[in-house]
């Protein structure tokens, strides 16, 4: 994998450098409960023996390895961009209003970032565990916190980048 050209990318240097190894952690994840899934299904089948607390370790490396794969997606303007009502606009008047969306975008995400902080010390607090296996939830917690934060600030040098003229 490349990493595009910071002068014709659309987020900061260090932005850039930090998004793709985060995604590629996110896929790792996935690629982790997929072989759990795997070993524990052949497990069920052929000794009647599934993994103990499968369901709890592809709960929370799920939602860490979509919170990972965001920024990554954002800073390389991949998300789903519908462009019906803006393709007579001039470019500057268009990165203008995907400025406007990427801050509504960013003002969300801190919301959700902000939400899930306070989830994972609420969790830290109580001591909630997982179900089956007594697993701690609040690491997984914070750690999507922390990755919707790295989200925000990943839309916000897409929208620095925007604002400068650079699409």
């Amino acid at each position: 994998m490349t990493l595009p050209d910071t002068a014709t990318s659309s987020t900061p240097p260090l932005l850039e450098r930090l998004t793709g190894p985060v995604a590629i952690f996110g896929g790792i994840l996935a690629l982790g409960v997929a072989g759990l899934v795997m070993l524990s299904v052949l497990g069920r089948w052929l000794f009647s023996m599934p993994i103990e607390g499968d369901f709890e370790f592809v709960k929370m490396a799920t939602a860490v390895g979509v919170f990972a794969y965001l920024p990554y997606t954002q800073a390389r303007r991949g998300n789903i961009m519908v462009d019906t009502f803006t393709g007579w606009m001039g470019q500057g008047a268009r990165n203008r209003l995907d400025a406007f969306w990427d801050l509504a975008y960013a003002a969300f995400m801190a919301m959700c970032a902000g939400g899930l902080f306070l989830g994972a010390r609420d969790a830290f607090q109580t001591g909630e565990t997982t179900m089956q296996l007594q697993l701690a939830v609040w690491p997984a917690i914070a750690l999507c916190a922390l990755l919707c934060a790295l989200l925000v600030l990943t839309c916000i040098g897409t929208i620095a980048r925007l604002i400068g003229g650079r699409s």
